[in-house]
């Protein structure tokens, strides 16, 4: 009796990828890239990255010491832009073309001058946050008056307040909070990340799925319970 296999399925899935340009010198665009993971501890967890370096002339060897400084930072590269063909290979992540430009994406700012600590503010959106849209606020909690669609995220200096289903990113405590919390109403998060540590949906199960749910951190890691509403 022959056993008939079923066919090969392909399946499609987009993500929103932040790109990193460089400039020269590179090691200075380095010690800015590090300033900014200073101000802003989670800002790469886990999110996709693409590296252009067009206009850039690196050779083979300084292309591959630009990936291992980023690797050191933990920035993970899906694929790069701009490089010649014969300076990529094996060793170095593969080359992309054909991305759809999207937003710039806002970056925390660093204070001309030392100054004492604000009261922390809130972020109140009464729109849900679209796929393909992000939300920086690194000064206080963020709540969401309605959904955080599959392809978009949240990133708070604070807690993240969902009150409708939770199917993107939410990165909480990215200002090194390490109370800040996650809650919302239903619980279907792409990722969700506190005070820099991460998990994804492939991470989390599915016992919570489609339920009002908080994340907090505890003892090291994310816990994830339910809430009564």
């Amino acid at each position: 009796m022959t056993q008939t296999r079923p066919p090969i399925r392909f399946r499609g899935r987009s993500f929103m990828a932040m790109v990193l340009a460089p400039s020269l010198p590179v090691a200075d665009w380095l010690d800015d890239l590090d300033a900014l993971t200073r101000r802003a501890p989670a800002f790469f967890s886990g999110r996709p990255v693409l590296l252009d370096v067009s206009g850039l002339g690196l050779a083979r060897t300084e292309l591959e010491g630009l990936v291992a400084d980023l690797a050191a930072r933990s920035v993970t590269l899906l694929g790069i832009e701009g490089a010649a063909p014969e300076t990529l290979g094996p060793g170095l992540p593969p080359p992309l073309t054909g991305g759809r430009p999207a937003a710039d994406i806002a970056l925390p700012d660093a204070p001309a001058v030392p100054a004492p600590p604000s009261p922390a503010r809130s972020l109140v959106l009464d729109q849900p946050v679209r796929s393909g849209q992000s939300v920086v606020h690194l000064e206080g909690d963020v709540c969401v008056m309605g959904a955080v669609s599959s392809g978009a995220e949240v990133i708070a200096g604070g807690s993240i307040h969902v009150y409708g289903a939770l199917r993107g990113r939410a990165i909480a405590g990215a200002s090194g909070d390490p109370a800040a919390r996650i809650l919302c109403r239903r619980f279907e998060p792409e990722l969700v990340a506190i005070d820099g540590l991460y998990r994804t949906a492939d991470d989390l199960g599915e016992a919570l799925r489609g339920q009002p749910a908080q994340v907090r951190l505890f003892d090291d890691a994310l816990r994830v319970s339910a809430v009564d509403v």
